[in-house]
């Protein structure tokens, strides 16, 4: 069995990540740290389709969480073979606005967050601890080339580190098996800029002026390439940064 963790799951690209996975054949684990009842409703909307998968509530910043949390997993399905590491957070203020406990918080989901996840995915997926290999998919952002928006340069610093994790780590476990690439969005359709000034409709009309295609994204653009690439069509495919921005 195949078997997909996908961080985040509830809304946005998380949960465009775990439906097309499904749909590929992946048994699918629903991670959420507070959208229970969405992700549930998720897990009934992929079981009714024929597919399998659950729902496990872990704060991914907590390493006793995402400890139990891949317990868990490897009852119900055994070993992961794909993490993407989705779960993501904002603060959404300019750096004089902020505190240190913005910063703590901010870098503990994005950055500490997919650490250990991918920790636990390559003590599992390592061929030289007995495991059989596997991919861990990062969801980055462009942010992290460009240094985001005005209030956003918490989330870019955090998602530069994770574009560095993700160069580190693939040189690291390649001969061990295990593939590691991360996936750079550009703007897209997410409830995380409803938190931003002028919200979604500010975002759209950023998106109109400043890409090529000349609209937002939607979720599952971006969750097509991440299932993707944890697929065996892209074997050859590690140490990678994957922009989709539509040229922005």
């Amino acid at each position: 069995m195949k078997t997909m963790l996908v961080t985040g799951a509830g809304r946005g690209i998380g949960a465009s990540i775990a439906q097309i996975g499904a749909r590929e054949s992946w048994a699918v684990v629903v991670n959420y740290r507070s959208s229970k009842e969405k992700a549930k409703a998720l897990v009934a909307e992929i079981e009714a389709g024929g597919g399998k998968a659950i729902a496990v509530q872990a704060d991914v910043s907590q390493e006793t969480d995402v400890v139990r949390m891949f317990e868990e997993i490897d009852g119900a399905f055994g070993p992961v073979t794909a993490v993407i590491n989705n779960a993501a957070i904002d603060h959404g203020a300019s750096v004089a606005d902020s505190e240190i406990a913005d910063l703590e918080r901010v870098l503990a989901t994005n950055l500490i967050g997919t650490w250990l996840c991918a920790r636990e995915a390559v003590r599992r997926m390592s061929t030289a601890r007995g495991g059989k290999g596997g991919v861990i998919v990062n969801i980055s952002s462009l942010s992290a080339k460009t240094g985001g928006l005005p209030t956003d340069v918490m989330y870019a610093a955090s998602k530069g580190a994770v574009d560095t994790f993700t160069l580190g780590l693939a040189k690291e476990v390649g001969k061990e098996g295990i593939r590691v690439v991360a996936v750079r969005p550009g703007i897209t359709r997410t409830e995380i800029f409803e938190t931003y000034e002028g919200g979604i409709e500010r975002v759209e009309e950023m998106a109109r002026q400043n890409t090529a295609i000349g609209r937002i994204a939607e979720p599952e653009e971006i969750a097509e390439l991440a299932v993707w690439l944890a697929s065996e069509k892209a074997s050859y495919v590690t140490a990678a940064l994957y922009d989709i921005t539509a040229g922005r």
